[in-house]
């Protein structure tokens, strides 16, 4: 069976994880079958459509009813049947009986709960007995692998080349014929398997410990929550104590650039897009940063612009916060965390739109420079700051006794 998803409920202001699949439904008045989706959630709940709430046992009893269908009823219709080969020589999938489709549907619902699925069950027993491979977890696997709904077994390890046939003939007793009319297992088709997993975990672990060797620097804290710079508007001027806003590009903290002084970064940039040398004094004597940007977007682009704005946007934030070291204390205040820019006056190229889209370049470029800030080391913290004021202040009060002393 086919699942899509995500998709969720909400259960007294609580998100439900859910996933969907199509069904067939039959029609009680016309006696025809309809497509229709059956929603599972993490709860266990169980949906027809969008009503009809019922569970594993209900569903049992809806498939047994016929009221709902896994195929199409033409679907059942067979004609000639192909010859018969040993399951070993030509392996297909299971039929997806209503057994087995109940047996998914379970392990959906584990899956969607955050619990291990059947598959993650057989590989924990697939490793356990190849850690110890004893009479008791060989057992454990058979049962682990017998979990697994039947028509899901058959790629159940991932290979599409070998199928399950590994574990078949591991799990065959010797002597015995493989699924009654497989090979014979013998001592060396169980050494076959057992090379063939080998292989399997030795090449994971190989693979892992290049991994780790490549990813070393990848950092091991859980990732921090973004900070979002929100587009606001003081009426009554910027706020004496410095907060996130003065991340953004239209606080006014003067800073020279190109030998130029700008007033914010809007400014600089806008002046330095302009095409014509005579707009540049415009913008950059605008009122605010809003006007500059209006200014700016009005006048004539310089033809190489697309290609230069991003190392413009760089160098300028670059200035500001060198010049502005309490500035880049705030910006080096947000640590890891990503930062997200947000607003309606910026292109999407520079903000964040969530789900709506957005390149957030704006947020990335405050991140290279927060990184090369903390790589230069030249700000202060606010604690080291504080230190040093206080030493500053002990010294001098030291200096003045001392000279009272000796007068």
């Amino acid at each position: 069976m086919t699942w899509h998803g995500p998709t969720f409920r909400i259960s007294d202001g609580e998100h439900i994880d859910g996933a969907w699949c199509l069904v067939w439904r039959r029609h009680d008045l016309l006696d025809e079958h309809f497509v229709e989706h059956l929603f599972v959630y993490a709860d266990g709940r169980i949906t027809r459509g969008g009503y009809e709430a019922t569970d594993l046992a209900g569903l049992e009893r809806l498939l047994t009813t016929g009221k709902l269908a896994l195929e199409p009823p033409h679907a059942r219709e067979r004609h000639d049947e192909p010859p018969k080969r040993s399951k070993w020589d030509t392996r297909y999938p299971e039929p997806l009986t209503h057994e087995s489709f109940l047996a998914e549907v379970a392990d959906k619902i584990s899956e969607l709960a955050g619990r291990p699925g059947a598959r993650d069950l057989l590989w924990d027993a697939l490793g356990a007995w190849w850690r110890d491979p004893a009479e008791a977890t060989l057992a454990s696997l058979r049962d682990a692998y017998l979990a697994v709904p039947a028509h899901m077994r058959v790629y159940v390890l991932g290979d599409m080349d070998q199928q399950d046939r590994p574990l078949r003939m591991l799990l065959t007793g010797l002597g015995e014929a493989v699924d009654g009319d497989g090979p014979v297992a013998t001592e060396k088709a169980h050494e076959w398997a057992r090379a063939y997993f080998a292989g399997l975990f030795e090449g994971e672990s190989a693979a892992l410990e290049r991994q780790a060797v490549l990813h070393a620097d990848d950092p091991e804290d859980a990732p921090r929550p973004p900070v979002v710079l929100y587009e606001a508007v003081h009426p009554g001027g910027w706020p004496v104590e410095p907060g996130d806003f003065v991340l953004r590009n239209d606080y006014d903290a003067p800073f020279t650039y190109a030998g130029r002084t700008c007033p914010t970064v809007a400014h600089g940039y806008w002046a330095l897009s302009a095409a014509d040398p005579a707009d540049h004094d415009r913008i950059l004597g605008a009122a605010g940063a809003r006007e500059a940007q209006e200014a700016g977007g009005r006048a004539a682009r310089r033809a190489d612009w697309p290609g230069m704005r991003l190392a413009v946007m760089a160098g300028l934030l670059r200035a500001k916060f060198d010049q502005h070291p309490r500035l880049a204390e705030v910006l080096l205040a947000t640590g890891e965390a990503p930062i997200v820019y947000t607003g309606s006056s910026d292109a999407r190229f520079w903000r964040d739109e969530g789900r709506g889209g957005g390149r957030n370049w704006m947020g990335r470029l405050l991140e290279l420079v927060r990184s090369e800030l903390r790589a230069a080391g030249t700000v202060q913290t606010p604690a080291a700051r504080t230190a040093e004021t206080a030493l500053r202040a002990a010294t001098r009060t030291g200096s003045q006794t001392g000279e009272n002393g000796g007068a």
